[in-house]
């Protein structure tokens, strides 16, 4: 590619807060969940590289030609490829398209077409703009993408903090992360973590169903504790996993957790599991034994506990009925009953319109930008 830095290039990475920074000087723009993605565009040649600098073309064709025509000629954007649902941005539709199969890719990207959000401009022709300051590359690439259509869209960005904390919260129920902070003045610092973000963080009491081993070996020390909650017709789904100890507390749990695991499947609520592995989840249910979503071929093996402890986690938001990341251990909830630890505690965010973000569906539209 003749442009004035060739790819693969390390992206600008964040570090994270508990909230937005104050003073003068940031520029604030919604957190959006997808997969990172620079494209480089040469003419007809356009390379969409991912955040850990592999290609990105063969999983998402569809937005070829809509760089193509949205772009100029000769650039290198960053941005966040996404894909909007009925509720928001679902980023397991996105996760589906990371798939071997060139058929399946195509038949994906005709049900569930991705869209490109832009927020950085890091090469223009010749010009190499990494040393120019965020005012100026976010100035440049108002004034490069304007007018662009769906499903190439630019990143809403404001000055104003007060509008940047009402987008932390009305923007959730859209599927959004959060909020992210860049400094005006700063260059773009490949592979350091110069912005800030700040993520959706609540708690929730869950019950203790059961844990997998750590990886040392069966015996050593717990990995990880299985949480579940009851659905409204009292069945306990598994929601996720709470990791985060320290070797120390992994060979106390072994402990503590023994009394628990006599006579554990008995009358487990999930019992069953190994008998639908192979379809990764019961009817309506997620089930501990499920293939991983993010690392297949992973064992997942598990050891059921008495569904009789209650623990108190921490996670930014669900992906569904689970959470979207392992949740952080809090602590232990003795007074709290497991049939307590039901969905109706979680937070409900109404969906917010996501033409607020992405501007209305017509050709040209663009979205509200702040001040």
């Amino acid at each position: 590619m003749g442009l004035p830095f060739t790819p693969p290039l390390e992206p600008m990475l964040s570090s994270a807060a508990e909230a937005l920074p104050a003073g003068e000087g940031w520029l604030f723009e919604p957190k959006w969940d997808g997969f990172r993605a620079l494209v480089f565009r040469d003419g007809d040649e356009i390379l969409l590289q991912s955040r850990d600098e592999k290609p990105l073309n063969r999983y998402f064709p569809e937005l070829l030609a809509p760089l193509a025509h949205a772009l100029p000629e000769r650039c290198v954007v960053d941005g966040e490829i996404v894909i909007v649902g009925a509720g928001g941005l679902d980023f397991e539709a996105l996760l589906l398209r990371i798939h071997p199969a060139a058929s399946r890719v195509r038949l994906l990207a005709a049900e569930s077409p991705a869209s490109f959000v832009a927020w950085d401009l890091l090469a223009l022709g010749d010009e190499d703009l990494r040393e120019a300051p965020l005012a100026v590359r976010r100035e440049r690439l108002e004034q490069v993408v304007a007018g662009t259509a769906p499903p190439v869209h630019l990143s809403p960005a404001t000055r104003d903090r007060a509008l940047a904390e009402d987008w932390f919260r009305r923007f959730e129920g859209a599927g959004l992360d959060g909020v992210m902070a860049k400094r005006l003045d700063t260059p773009y610092r490949a592979g350091e973590r110069t912005m800030i973000k700040v993520k959706h963080t609540r708690t929730v009491d869950c019950v203790v169903a059961g844990f997998r081993w750590h990886r040392n070996g069966v015996g050593t020390m717990i990995g990880s504790l299985l949480l579940g909650l009851y659905d409204d017709a009292g069945t306990l789904h598994h929601v996720g996993v709470t990791a985060a100890f320290t070797n120390t507390v992994r060979k106390q749990l072994v402990a503590e957790l023994a009394p628990l695991r006599r006579n554990a499947l008995e009358r487990h609520p999930w019992r069953d599991w190994a008998d639908v592995q192979s379809e990764a989840a019961a009817p309506g249910q997620r089930l501990p034994g499920a293939s991983s979503r993010w690392n297949r071929g992973k064992d997942l093996s598990w050891e059921p506990l008495r569904p009789e402890h209650v623990c108190e986690v921490a996670y930014d938001h669900m992906q569904g009925t689970r959470f979207r990341h392992a949740a952080q251990f809090v602590r232990w909830r003795p007074d709290k009953r497991p049939h307590e630890c039901r969905y109706d505690q979680l937070e409900v965010t109404p969906p917010y319109e996501l033409e607020l973000v992405f501007g209305a569906r017509g050709p040209g539209s663009e979205p509200r930008q702040g001040s």
